[in-house]
């Protein structure tokens, strides 16, 4: 028997998705400076000497244009602005996860009430709620019940909540989804 050992090996590098000094190929290039007064079209090796002399870098910033824009600019300020900008994205994003609760068509009324709780509070935290029946083999002539529980669920979270469609039976499951409701905040208004 032959034993693998696994290394561990860093994170790949990000490539770099600017092009930057000798990367630029174009022949003719719209050069702006930092401060965005604009020094016109040049040619890339006069644009990269102009950036040089300034002790600073030429960066591609729209490499699809016509003529490529370039702009004369410190290229280590620019990635660490741009990689600061990326983090306070993502910081700013919220995910929207789906939480499942699982009920049976013969639930009893305290079991149903706990459920309930539970998906109310994951509506109020903007979680996505996404409510389940499995209809086993014997629970199959209860349909009707297990509908009706489904949308005595839906109805019940209704302030918190909204449905897109009606529960219908996929298989041997009913499924519907509850997405919250948007609260208004100052900035929405």
């Amino acid at each position: 028997m032959k034993i693998i050992k696994y290394a561990y090996l860093p994170k790949p590098v990000k490539k770099e998705s600017n092009l930057v000094n000798e990367s630029i190929k174009f022949p003719k290039v719209m050069v702006i400076l930092e401060d965005g007064t604009s020094l016109g079209i040049l040619d890339s090796k006069q644009a990269i000497n102009e950036a040089y002399n300034r002790d600073l870098d030429l960066v591609c910033v729209a490499p699809q244009a016509n003529p490529p824009v370039c702009k004369i600019l410190n290229y280590s300020k620019f990635r660490y602005d741009k990689e600061k900008k990326e983090k306070e994205q993502q910081k700013n994003q919220k995910v929207i996860e789906v939480k499942e609760v699982q009920i049976s068509p013969v639930i009893a009324e305290h079991d149903f009430n706990t459920k309930l709780n539970q998906a109310k509070k994951f509506l109020s935290q903007g979680d996505k709620v996404k409510i389940t029946i499995r209809m086993f083999r014997r629970f199959m002539p209860l349909l009707d019940q297990a509908l009706d529980n489904v949308n005595r669920f839906a109805s019940e979270c209704a302030e918190l909540g909204t449905t897109d469609k009606k529960a219908v039976l996929e298989g041997n499951t009913i499924q519907l989804l509850i997405n919250p409701i948007k609260k208004k905040t100052k900035e929405n208004k």
